[in-house]
């Protein structure tokens, strides 16, 4: 089922946020874009799938597939198919994509902060 993109901006005071929002909700999104950023810092670098796929394990191949296409579909992500056998899949961000390395930079840091601690006091 297909999602609802704002298609302005002018909805609401909040309404800019609910958009970026958007492109970046999905349990995989950040994490991707955060391994597209860690991992290819270059702005050549890029990742293949199953690259992606190794350091997110708990990933299935198809969630990671959609995950990927929606970013693609969204301008995030940029997918470049080589005519090889076997077929070589790379992604990288765009420069669209990379213009949210702060605010995945900011996520990630916000959870080593807040979110590993009260993790590790559950477990304890």
């Amino acid at each position: 089922m297909a999602r609802t993109r704002h298609r302005s901006l002018d909805c609401s005071p909040g309404c800019a946020v609910e958009a970026t929002l958007q492109l970046i909700d999905g349990k995989w999104k950040g994490v991707i874009l955060y391994h597209l950023l860690d991992e290819a810092p270059e702005p050549e670098g890029a990742l293949r799938f199953n690259a992606l796929r190794r350091r997110m394990p708990n990933v299935t191949q198809r969630m990671l597939t959609n995950q990927l296409r929606e970013l693609e579909a969204d301008g995030l992500v940029h997918r470049t198919v080589y005519a090889e056998v076997p077929p070589r899949v790379e992604y990288r961000l765009t420069a669209r994509g990379r213009t949210l390395e702060p605010v995945i930079r900011a996520l990630k840091a916000w959870g080593d902060a807040y979110a590993a601690p009260v993790a590790a006091a559950k477990a304890a």
